[in-house]
């Protein structure tokens, strides 16, 4: 697919926005198109306005070109002559299935149909077009602009030429693109869950407070925000939901159940620092509480956390959901991890790391703490993965 081919996205919210950005930048015209009038207004205005602070920093030097290059539509008839459609609305697969429905009855028969979904079934998706050969997932990571992984998630129905095309594409976007089966969480919202789930459920049982494990996690594990720092900037309307979503979707597996913590904030509306109050309270004039810098505490913390980290990943590795190349740069890019799980794994020694979770299994007695049957292969061969 050349410069010369149109793109569509569809949603003007923030991510619908950034990957509008992506699009323009890279040299295509893009068609943005939402059924609210103030919702394509305000993204227009925004982003105008990026655009032409790119263009004062020194970033770009053609902020005209590029701006030039987007069309606001709040008809999809507009899509009539793109190669490329890339959804990005609410998270509903029934609104979903129903977008991409509609969307197919206007744009011609090579048009290629994306999702930006999280967590929601490529295949549920694709099951709602005649031409499900030519709909696979497209997963941008916020802010698009500036967030370089891409997760491309071919369909059971997806045309398997259409995975490299799209590898292509996002290559030639300045992205970097990994690719996953159509699972759960894919890849990032899947390995990340224990980060959130894992830390939550030391804080209940009051092995730590909040501040000391995220505390735990930044000064001592090197990660850039702590668990629940991160929740609260994510908002929990949109961290628990992926949460639930995934324990669903997984059939009730244990290691990804939510949490009545995070439920209780959620149903509270504080819903971390866009309402001003999440796990910490961001209202003016409130100093956060300082952390209990206990290093043996601390290490204990992350090693706890880092070990369920590594587990999933390692699973997914034994499930061929990811080659491991994609799955470290999944982690490293998608959510900043320091390093890769499975060279985390490596360093530490696949045996440490299933001692830790044979320790909490035989202390808990919960499936959630099963290790996955490829890391105890690799622990008695002493053999790692990178």
């Amino acid at each position: 697919m050349n410069k010369e081919a149109i793109i569509g996205v569809i949603g003007a919210g923030a991510m619908g926005s950034g990957i509008a950005q992506v699009v323009a930048m890279a040299g295509h015209t893009v068609v943005v198109f939402d059924a609210n009038a103030a919702a394509l207004d305000k993204a227009k205005a925004s982003l105008t306005a990026t655009i032409n602070k790119l263009a004062e920093k020194g970033k770009i030097t053609n902020a005209d070109e590029v701006l030039s290059r987007f069309t606001y539509a709040a008809d999809m008839a507009a899509f009539a002559d793109c190669g490329l459609i890339i959804e990005a609305i609410i998270e509903n697969l029934d609104i979903k299935k129903k977008v991409f429905a509609d969307v197919e009855a206007v744009v011609s028969a090579s048009c290629i149909l994306a999702t930006n979904t999280s967590s929601l079934s490529v295949t549920s998706i694709a099951a709602a077009c005649k031409k499900a050969d030519r709909v696979i997932g497209l997963h941008f990571f916020n802010p698009a602009p500036l967030m370089a992984l891409v997760e491309i998630i071919p369909a059971v129905q997806t045309d398997a030429a259409l995975v490299d095309t799209c590898k292509v594409l996002m290559t030639a976007w300045g992205k970097a693109p990994v690719i996953t089966k159509d699972t759960p969480g894919f890849i990032v919202n899947r390995v990340a869950r224990p980060f959130y789930g894992e830390a939550i459920r030391i804080y209940e049982e009051g092995i730590a407070d909040i501040p000391t494990i995220d505390w735990a996690m930044t000064e001592i594990a090197g990660f850039r925000m702590g668990p629940f720092t991160l929740t609260d900037y994510i908002g929990h309307d949109v961290n628990y939901i992926v949460t639930e979503t995934v324990f669903q979707s997984f059939f009730y597996d244990p290691r990804y159940k939510p949490s009545f913590s995070q439920k209780r904030l959620l149903e509270a509306g504080w819903l971390g620092r866009k309402t001003g109050r999440g796990f910490y309270n961001y209202a003016d004039g409130i100093t956060q509480p300082e952390p209990t810098k206990d290093v043996a505490l601390g290490n204990k913390i992350a090693e706890r956390i880092i070990a369920m980290l590594i587990n999933e990943a390692v699973e997914a590795l034994h499930l061929n959901i990811a080659s491991a190349q994609d799955l470290e740069l999944a982690m490293t890019k998608g959510v900043n991890y320091p390093k890769g799980l499975l060279q985390w794994c490596d360093e530490w020694g696949a045996a440490k790391c299933l001692s830790i979770l044979d320790g909490l299994y035989n202390n808990y007695h919960e499936d959630r703490y099963r290790a996955s049957i490829l890391l105890r292969k690799m622990a008695a061969a002493n053999k790692q993965f990178i």
